[in-house]
């Protein structure tokens, strides 16, 4: 089995103003989860380029529910959630097991 993790976020307007730059810190920061974080095994970000309500979103691929779990409540993901929380007004998540 595996389990995608997949989020969208609708930014701040002050946020938007700076989208293309907080998207690349937030994918550095997210990318650098990678052997941090047991189970995860891919994790990618990316601006939403075609309009709609949320701009950017995230998909994370775990090994098991129980990693996606840990990863929740891991001290690195926690820091980067904390920014995340500063910048977006709007969030919706989907997670599913293959």
């Amino acid at each position: 089995f595996m389990v995608k993790h997949f989020v969208c976020w609708k930014l701040t307007e002050d946020a938007k103003k700076r989208q293309t730059e907080l998207a690349a810190d937030l994918a550095a920061r997210f990318h650098a989860l990678l052997g941090v974080v047991d189970g995860l095994t891919a994790i990618e970000l990316g601006e939403n380029y075609n309009g709609g309500e949320y701009d950017l979103a995230l998909l994370c691929e775990f090994v098991s529910r129980e990693a996606e779990r840990g990863y929740q409540n891991h001290p690195a993901h926690l820091a980067i959630k904390a920014i995340v929380h500063e910048n977006v007004c709007g969030r919706a998540c989907v997670d599913y097991e293959l």
